[in-house]
């Protein structure tokens, strides 16, 4: 079972990573496209949850790890959460940041411009969660060096 924690551990580093990295190169080339990065992100955020799953089922199974060990390994799926909720928040920090009070407004704009709001939101919320999953990464890795 160790063995497996470590294997998911490792894929979990790896995919969070090439999420993180692609992401980031998405968001600075103003990329909207980005279909591949948020399989790569989910597929990364699943991995974090087994990774979880399994550290508890050991921890449970009287192979006590060290207390950093267990902080690093849960704070990944806490990273997780609280970038989910700052991508959903983004599109409302977008849209007041323009003076718009709705996406009904939004609508109402030229398409360009439409094009400009929608573009915005999702460039924020590729970076909100490319910057999530290089800190997952940085935490997994301390996790792995305190195992």
């Amino acid at each position: 079972m160790k063995e497996v924690h470590i294997v998911v551990g490792v894929a979990a580093i790896v995919v969070n990573a090439l999420a993180g990295i692609y992401g980031g190169w998405r968001w600075w080339r103003v990329e909207p496209r980005t279909v591949w990065f948020w399989r790569l992100l989910r597929a990364g955020q699943a991995l974090v949850v087994i990774e979880a799953a399994l550290g508890g089922v050991l921890e449970l199974t009287d192979r006590k790890a060290p207390g950093l060990h267990l902080l690093y390994g849960l704070l990944p799926v806490l990273v997780s959460f609280l970038g989910e909720q700052l991508r959903l928040a983004s599109a409302q920090m977008v849209l007041d940041a323009r003076g718009y009070e709705s996406a009904e407004a939004v609508g109402e704009l030229p398409e360009a411009e439409q094009r400009s709001v929608v573009v915005s939101i999702l460039r924020r919320e590729v970076g909100v969660m490319a910057l999530a999953a290089l800190v997952v990464v940085g935490l997994l890795a301390r996790a792995a060096g305190t195992a």
